[in-house]
């Protein structure tokens, strides 16, 4: 996967994420708030991923 569509799916993994620790703080369901709190750090980390294989292609092309 390129560096956009690693950078999109980590956008909607984090906005899924905070809608479910929402849905789990609104309902008290701790479960569910922390699964969303997992998803949310999970599509961080894809966009993270996304902004280093950007980086280094941009550096790649540089050269």
């Amino acid at each position: 996967m390129g560096s956009t569509g690693d950078k999109m799916k980590g956008k909607a993994n984090e906005m899924i994420g905070r809608g479910k620790q929402g849905l789990g703080e609104a309902t008290g369901d701790r479960d569910m708030k922390a699964r969303g709190q997992g998803q949310e750090l999970r599509g961080k980390g894809q966009q993270l991923k996304g902004d280093v294989k950007q980086a280094i292609k941009r550096g790649v092309d540089d050269v």
